[in-house]
């Protein structure tokens, strides 16, 4: 019996912020996997080594986690006054499914780098020593990113000084602009689907909870964690061990996305797992983070906890971040009221791995809450780049 070689497609594995993933440029895909279908989404799967009963991804690029199954496709971009486009893969872990419905904030910080590396930016455009702007048009979700990427001699720089909370090595700054953030699109409709600041979401079983759902960098459900019985500086293991909490946990992700138009019934939250996010929110307390770090109640003006892809995040999604940062502008949503209220165009809040600052410019205009931008810095470098190889 003859079996078919593995093909080698080129590609480049990347950390973004407290993510990583594997990048293609779109050209170097198999000629069936550069459009949007079947084939790619298997392609990417098996990539990532999913699904995987084993929970290991010991066959795949994938870690098993939220964080580390993840696929970028980057390619010249089809938007006027933009250097590329970025569209992003969430795979799922146990499923044979890549969810398309949101945006990985992390991996835009990759984004830069990668589209300056792989020959998507003139060479005569970059200065040879300061600070590059690339324009990516965000694809999945489609909004202009502005990924501000450091270059030193001519070439990207990576390592530098900056520490972020959930990275153990410090690397380069890179500041990320995320242009007028909020959710305009068909799924959702405005930043506040409902058009309220603060609901009542009633759970079968559960009971009517307030949340803040909003659209803004992802959707995302906000619940004050005093009315899920915690207290807002819970670790990881604290949740993922938990399984009866992230049943409960799931059950109000489904119905708060049901309530956000994002989602006809119930039964299709299971296959949109990477949106909306859930989040537990509290007043600022001391705690101590997954590393050990003592983190006072005064360093922050908030506690935030989020979950992504069924399980509570290590650190913060970049795109809940956004959320959070929106939220916490605008007078009345629970995100405000926790960090204690006030006009603020910054929050720093604090994580299970950390703090995390992150500004955001909320207008009242028209009857309606807009955001203007919400900025935040990261990090990001090159891990291994060569070629992948696939069993097709």
């Amino acid at each position: 019996m003859t079996h078919a070689p593995q093909i080698k497609i080129p590609a480049t594995y990347m950390r973004g912020g407290t993510s990583k993933g594997v990048f293609f440029r779109l050209q170097d895909l198999p000629q069936s996997a550069q459009v949007a279908g079947a084939a790619r989404d298997a392609l990417l799967i098996r990539i990532i080594g999913s699904p995987d009963p084993y929970g290991k991804h010991t066959d795949g690029m994938g870690g098993a986690t939220s964080s580390t199954s993840k696929a970028v496709i980057i390619s010249p971009s089809s938007q006027a006054n933009h250097d590329v486009d970025y569209l992003y893969g969430q795979v799922s872990i146990d499923q044979a499914l890549v969810d398309w419905s949101g945006n990985c904030g992390n991996l835009t910080t990759a984004v830069g780098p990668f589209a300056i590396a792989n020959g998507f930016i003139d060479r005569a455009r970059l200065p040879h020593n300061g600070v590059f702007s690339v324009r990516v048009w965000q694809a999945n979700i489609n909004k202009t990113i502005i990924v501000h990427v450091p270059i030193c001699n001519g070439e990207v720089q990576e390592t530098g000084d900056f520490e972020l909370d959930g990275v153990t090595f410090p690397a380069a700054e890179v500041v990320l602009e995320f242009i007028d953030p909020a959710d305009d699109g068909e799924d959702g409709g405005s930043m506040f689907p409902t058009g309220n600041l603060i609901d009542d979401l009633d759970v079968p079983n559960i009971g009517s909870l307030k949340v803040t759902m909003i659209n803004a960098g992802i959707p995302t459900i906000f619940i004050n964690a005093a009315d899920l019985g915690y207290t807002g500086t819970e670790l990881q293991e604290a949740i993922n061990s938990d399984s009866a909490a992230l049943a409960k946990f799931e059950t109000i992700r489904a119905h708060g996305a049901l309530r956000m138009g994002l989602i006809k019934d119930l039964s299709e939250a299971a296959k949109r797992q990477h949106t909306p996010k859930i989040a537990f929110i509290a007043p600022a307390a001391h705690y101590v983070t997954s590393s050990g770090k003592e983190i006072a109640a005064e360093q922050i003006d908030l506690l935030v906890r989020a979950l992504s892809m069924g399980k509570l995040h290590h650190a913060m999604m970049g795109t809940a971040a956004v959320a959070i940062g929106t939220a916490a502008a605008i007078p009345g949503t629970l995100v405000h009221i926790a960090a204690g209220g006030g006009e603020r165009e910054t929050v720093r809040f604090g994580h299970p791995s950390g703090i995390l600052r992150v500004g955001a410019q909320a207008q009242f205009t028209n009857g309606e809450w807009r955001v203007s931008k919400a900025i935040m810095s990261r990090s990001a470098r090159v891990l291994m780049e060569g070629w992948v190889r696939v069993p097709m």
